[in-house]
């Protein structure tokens, strides 16, 4: 079975299907192969950080009328260190935008990409088995409906985090462990989050707080395995304990917390060396610390600028070696940045020698007097630029 003249999609989450849906309005065929059930992460609670430029990309694509009904809007970010002097607060009518983020959950945004997807086009229980780079076309040997199919295009696009990546010729993944683990939960305050996301980093690792509901807050809270190993098996009182401790007293008391799960934290990122008519994307193509709530929104902007860059080309050309080249260096900047910057983060926010401490509260502290560093932060995390 070959499809040449479709976009072939590998990965039918929210970046892929953000790609698809906007392939759909610019009337470019395309077919997605997704390995789970349709509909079956609906009810996935797990919390999205969306940016400000996310949310736009979201508006273009007909749906965010759908998720912002269940999202909860970030209008500050308060940044500060435990330990240590210094603070600084993003506010943004200080940079002209209704909101810095949003926070949603990943089945919300799931089940508005999927009423606006055509279904003819999905193939659900899709699981890929191989992935083939040829100078002619890609192709993929999957699994569906019982039986071993294949299918060929000039542009294949991976999409699917990483899970079809083992073994592809031309693609080099570089990985940096970070020794630490993240704890994801939602916790239940005392007090109302008044829309502030807190980004507190601790000597164990940073922490984030971010508004999800009334009195509610997504966490993220990283650090070594061991620890947090240690907290997943704390009953909840005295987890929501050590919290407060970690956190301070900002929302007031922690009240309730709903299951808690971790994964391992990790930087990693896929360079291509000579892969025609095969692009990568998302959390496929790079993966970052969670801190500062990058990753998923620079996939965005992956799929975002290779529509962009689809419409611009002859579809005689899609998926060669010039237009992929000039999609590459197109992405470098927002996905090279994005990497840099969070690994910057951790390392300078985490690292215990004398003094550091000291440093970072006075940079914490200046860069709340200094409007041109917190709008080029801002930019960043909104718009990656």
């Amino acid at each position: 079975m070959t499809s040449s003249d479709l976009i072939l999609i590998v990965g039918g989450g929210p970046v892929g299907l953000a790609l698809a849906l906007s392939l759909q309005q610019k009337n470019i065929p395309f077919k997605v192969l997704e390995a789970r059930l349709q509909g079956a992460s609906h009810h996935d609670k797990r919390a999205l950080a969306l940016s400000y430029g996310t949310k736009q990309i979201l508006e273009t694509l007909g749906v965010w009328s759908q998720v912002e009904t269940q999202a909860t809007a970030i209008n500050t970010i308060h940044i500060s260190q435990r330990g240590g002097l210094g603070r600084t607060k993003l506010h943004a009518h200080e940079h002209r935008l209704p909101a810095l983020g949003y926070v949603v959950s990943y089945g919300a945004l799931m089940q508005a990409l999927d009423a606006a997807i055509d279904h003819q086009h999905v193939m659900y229980e899709a699981v890929a088995r191989e992935i083939l780079p040829h100078d002619s076309d890609a192709e993929v040997h999957f699994d569906y409906a019982g039986q071993s199919h294949r299918l060929s295009s000039s542009l294949m696009v991976i999409a699917d985090g990483g899970r079809s990546l083992e073994e592809i010729p031309g693609l080099v993944r570089e990985t940096k462990a970070y020794g630490h683990d993240a704890l994801v939960s939602k916790v239940h305050a005392d007090l109302p989050h008044q829309n502030i996301a807190y980004e507190r980093f601790t000597p164990s690792g940073p922490m984030a707080l971010l508004p999800n509901g009334e009195h509610d807050f997504s966490l993220v809270w990283t650090g070594e395995k061991s620890m947090v190993d240690r907290l997943l098996s704390l009953d909840d009182a005295t987890f929501l304990q050590e919290l407060h401790e970690a956190f301070g007293d900002r929302v007031g008391q922690f009240l309730s917390v709903e299951k808690r799960m971790s994964f391992p934290l990790k930087l990693s990122s896929l360079s291509v060396t000579d892969t025609p008519h095969l692009v990568v994307i998302g959390n496929a193509a790079q993966t970052m610390h969670p801190v500062a709530g990058q990753g998923f929104n620079v996939g965005m902007r992956d799929a975002s600028t290779l529509v962009s860059m689809l419409v611009q080309t002859s579809p005689m050309d899609w998926g060669n070696s010039t237009m992929l080249k000039a999609y590459r260096q197109q992405r470098q900047s927002d996905t090279r940045g994005g990497l840099l910057f969070t690994d910057f983060l951790v390392n300078v926010f985490t690292n215990p020698m004398l003094g550091v401490a000291t440093l970072r509260g006075l940079g914490l502290t200046m860069m709340q007097y200094l409007p041109p560093v917190k709008r080029l932060l801002v930019n960043k995390m909104s718009f990656g630029k």
